[in-house]
């Protein structure tokens, strides 16, 4: 009997040591975006409790007097939350980034919560930093080029975006292609926010290797429809990926060299076309082999004899320039192979063209 007691004792006081608050904060940084000087910038943090004792916030501290916090001060009971809003007076110009600790019941050491933001003096401060618009939308860039991505990987570029419209704006891009997928950072922007998009190529979805163009668009609201004025245009250059060669193999390895990599046909005159040579060799210990061959504009033709090399072997690339063409072309020209030469994959030729 003594010993029931004693059992039923003991997990009555194991029971009460286990219960306690535990607190979860919805995000631990907030970015303000970009604020005007004098003006005040708040953000809100959600705190619950999911332990199973009332959680109380008994203090929240700030590194510096341009900062002060609102919170919840009275006891949040398990299961509920309550919430921190920070503010900061932009009294400074320029980037930021403050420190707030909140105190609470669930731990000795305290939680510590990021804001971060850029402080201008007026409006048109958004033509430096973002100087693409779309609407209510301003970006700092409107094109993304994936250069030299290793077959297998998934880069990432991020566009930094700010709402200088009054509504919330939630980020969504349209015609979007298989090969790429977008995280809005945060999904939604309130007024005077900046937020990221972040572009991830997935390399093992595009159709072939070398140059990929395409175009997206930014939906300013909801129904918009594409246009040049939402473009944002897209490339990638994929590459084979030589990562797991062994250093063996790459001492046995094709190695590609061209005679010339730039190419000026100098001003056409009365002539209809021009016509150059450019040797392309294999210096290494195997076959090389060309894996594409493309041209980035319809002025230039490209005749090439072979698309394997033996060791020691060349081979001669037939560039023909078309003056009908130039009227339709830009003035600057890209010959561009893909080679399973693990050093040098890939080999470019530049060609200006004069109309």
């Amino acid at each position: 009997m003594k010993q029931l007691i004693l059992i039923a004792f003991l997990s009555i006081l194991a029971g009460t040591a286990s219960a306690q608050p535990a607190a979860f904060f919805d995000r631990t940084e907030a970015d303000l975006g970009t604020i005007i000087w004098k003006k005040t910038a708040s953000a809100t943090f959600s705190i619950s409790n999911r332990g199973d004792k009332p959680l109380v916030i008994s203090h929240v501290g700030t590194d510096c007097g341009c900062t002060e916090a609102k919170w919840t001060e009275t006891p949040i009971k398990p299961g509920e939350s309550g919430e921190i809003i920070a503010y900061y007076d932009a009294g400074l110009l320029g980037r930021f980034q403050k420190l707030v600790e909140v105190y609470t019941n669930a731990d000795d050491i305290p939680y510590q919560l990021t804001l971060r933001g850029h402080v201008v003096s007026k409006e048109d401060e958004y033509d430096e930093t973002h100087p693409y618009q779309m609407g209510n939308i301003r970006m700092n860039r409107n094109s993304i080029d994936f250069a030299d991505a290793y077959k297998g990987d998934r880069p990432t570029i991020e566009i930094s975006i700010i709402n200088t419209g009054d509504a919330p704006y939630t980020p969504v891009l349209m015609q979007l292609p298989p090969y790429i997928t977008m995280k809005s950072v945060p999904e939604t922007l309130r007024r005077k926010q900046t937020g990221l998009l972040r572009l991830t190529l997935e390399t093992d979805k595009l159709a072939h290797l070398g140059l990929t163009q395409t175009s997206v668009y930014l939906s300013r609201y909801m129904g918009d429809k594409v246009s040049e004025e939402n473009e944002i245009a897209v490339s990638a250059t994929l590459l084979p990926n030589f990562s797991s060669m062994s250093m063996a193999d790459r001492a046995q390895a094709p190695k590609a060299e061209l005679s010339d990599t730039d190419i000026d046909f100098g001003p056409f005159g009365s002539k209809k076309k021009f016509t150059k040579t450019i040797k392309l060799s294999n210096t290494g210990k195997s076959d090389l082999q060309i894996q594409e061959l493309q041209v980035s504009n319809p002025a230039l033709s490209v005749t090439l004899p072979k698309s394997v090399l033996a060791p020691g072997e060349q081979t001669k690339l037939k560039v023909t320039a078309t003056a009908k063409h130039l009227k339709k072309s830009p003035v600057n020209a890209r010959i561009m192979l893909i080679t399973n030469d693990p050093n040098n994959p890939k080999l470019e030729i530049s060609v200006p063209l004069q109309h």
